[in-house]
């Protein structure tokens, strides 16, 4: 069974031969409990627990994923040898409308867990980013609304609509600000134990 954690979200810290960290993911239920201990990662969420041994962990997938209430979120999904899955989110809920980051304390334990899944000779396959369909199809996208604004834009410049032109121009770079973002950070890419993806990192 794993080491019990303290009651609370976002714990950190590296002790003599462990690293803890947590978060909720809604705010409703317990928070998803994790540790790097000597056997394995550890981890108790929704009132099941278990430790994977560092070497039995198949896949990590590091990507950044915003939401509306939080624009610096990020996700490492997890998957062992038998197919299952365990996500780690950077954020934590604490009110109804408040959802905070723990951008050191996720990436601290991040790290710690490559480093001891190298050291443990680790074979596992680390990507990052989203999937090449859906990131093919997310820049499709970007490319088509990106024709459309322009059109607008030259429209608009045509007739005379200047505060249609301004606004399309407010909104073109808002647009490209958050979906831009996104799109640059999630590009699909393989990595190392040695060199992690800093855009995929807090």
């Amino acid at each position: 069974m794993p080491t019990s954690l303290p009651n609370a979200v976002g714990i950190s810290g590296e002790g003599a031969s462990e690293t803890r960290y947590a978060y909720k993911a809604s705010l409703i239920g317990s928070a998803h409990q994790f540790e790097l201990t000597d056997a394995g990662l550890s981890w108790r969420i929704a009132g099941r627990a278990g430790v994977w041994a560092y070497s039995d962990i198949a896949a990590i997938r590091l990507s950044y994923r915003p939401v509306s209430m939080q624009s610096r979120r990020f996700r490492a999904d997890i998957e062992n040898n038998n197919g299952r899955r365990i996500a780690v989110l950077s954020t934590t809920w604490q009110t109804v409308s408040l959802m905070m980051p723990q951008d050191q304390g996720y990436r601290d334990f991040i790290t710690q867990l490559h480093r001891r899944m190298n050291e443990a000779g680790s074979r596992a396959t680390l990507t990052g980013g989203i999937g090449p369909k859906t990131y093919a199809g997310a820049v499709l996208l970007l490319a088509l609304v990106g024709v459309a604004m322009a059109g607008l834009f030259i429209r608009a410049l045509a007739t005379f609509e200047l505060w249609g032109a301004l606004f399309l121009v407010g909104f073109a770079v808002l647009f490209a600000w958050q979906i831009g973002g996104f799109i640059r950070r999630n590009r699909p890419q393989t990595y190392t134990f040695g060199q992690l993806p800093e855009a995929l990192l807090p």
